[in-house]
């Protein structure tokens, strides 16, 4: 369901003490791993509220028509139908089984066949990737709400260190005003 996410840890060999990437922050192991489970708590508490609301927004007819879509769209599906296809023709052509045969070339029950497959597995494919698309743009939503949040804390931090940044600047102003103070008085 989730992939196993690695916070970005930066570990020296010599001690159990981290960095975090590009903050300089120290943490220990049991910290890393702590903040690694969170996350990974995190995620998949969204993948499983997502998947309750597919539960609870589609049907029984819904749910088969995606894993019909799924097994469709699948190489496995392919090898056998490919196999299949293949035991048909042979059967039906080769001289061993004339007295067998039920489709004789140009295959007109294969070509009917074929054709109701396609007839049926089209639009059920169709449904299943429009309720895909609709639980796609539903996921879309949430990571865009996600990073315009994101996006936020970060403005809001960036205000913090421009304001530090100003402050810091004054404080040199100020130390280098007493410097050039103290060598006038010495």
């Amino acid at each position: 369901m989730t992939k196993k996410r690695i916070f970005y840890v930066n570990q020296n060999m010599e001690d159990e003490a981290s960095t975090i990437q590009g903050f300089d922050i120290e943490i220990n192991k049991s910290s890393a791993e702590r903040i690694d489970r969170l996350v990974d708590d995190y995620e998949s508490n969204i993948m499983i509220h997502l998947d309750e609301e597919y539960m609870r927004s589609t049907t029984k007819a819904d749910r088969l028509a995606d894993q019909i879509a799924k097994f469709g769209g699948s190489w496995k599906f392919i090898i056998w139908f490919a196999l299949f296809l293949t035991s048909w023709i042979i059967w039906n052509t080769i001289a061993f089984t004339k007295h067998y045969h039920f489709d004789e070339p140009p295959f007109i029950l294969l070509n009917l066949c074929l054709s109701f497959i396609a007839a049926f597995q089209a639009p059920v494919i169709m449904m299943s990737q429009n309720r895909q698309t609709a639980r796609d743009k539903h996921e879309s939503i949430i990571d865009f709400a996600i990073n315009y949040k994101a996006e936020q804390e970060i403005d809001d931090m960036q205000g913090h260190l421009h304001r530090i940044e100003r402050e810091i600047i004054l404080m040199k102003k100020l130390l280098s005003s007493l410097n050039e103070n103290d060598r006038f008085k010495n």
